[in-house]
């Protein structure tokens, strides 16, 4: 739980910054929707994100899915840091084209097609996925209160 509240509050921060920040470019590595992200958990800057990325091929999708923690590229411990925080591979990915089908459904107006390179469109992703995670979290602890109550 702890774990997921963390998430929630990073995804908050990050979408945030994103939308008081003068730096968005999608075909940046460190301007980017992950970009982002890597910047508020690993407090690297946008240059030096970027730098480590460019060691390898690809954007974040395909960095998420070469990733190996062994590998001693700059990015993959990005990356690890990422994942320790609590995201995986494929919410890196879906975050990163905007593409997540259950998050899509917590859209502030519903459920819509969003441009993965669109600033405010990352900023609705994101907040709408840190709702989605705290609507998670309340329907969980409504179980773990109501259980007990059933079942005494």
């Amino acid at each position: 739980m702890d774990q997921q509240r963390n998430k929630i509050n990073i995804l908050r921060k990050t979408a945030a910054r994103l939308a008081n920040s003068e730096h968005y470019a999608w075909g940046h590595m460190g301007s980017c929707n992950c970009g982002h992200l890597a910047q508020e958990i690993t407090q690297l800057s946008k240059a030096e994100i970027h730098a480590f990325a460019m060691q390898r091929y690809g954007d974040w999708s395909t960095q998420v899915r070469e990733y190996c923690v062994d590998s001693g590229l700059p990015i993959d411990w990005i990356i690890e840091q990422l994942l320790k925080e609590g995201f995986s591979t494929r919410e890196l990915h879906e975050l990163e084209w905007l593409e997540n089908d259950q998050v899509l459904k917590y859209l502030e107006g519903g459920k819509r097609w969003l441009a993965r390179n669109k600033r405010e469109d990352v900023v609705a992703y994101m907040d709408a996925w840190a709702n989605m995670l705290e609507g998670e979290m309340l329907l969980e602890n409504l179980q773990e209160a109501v259980n007990p109550v059933l079942y005494s």
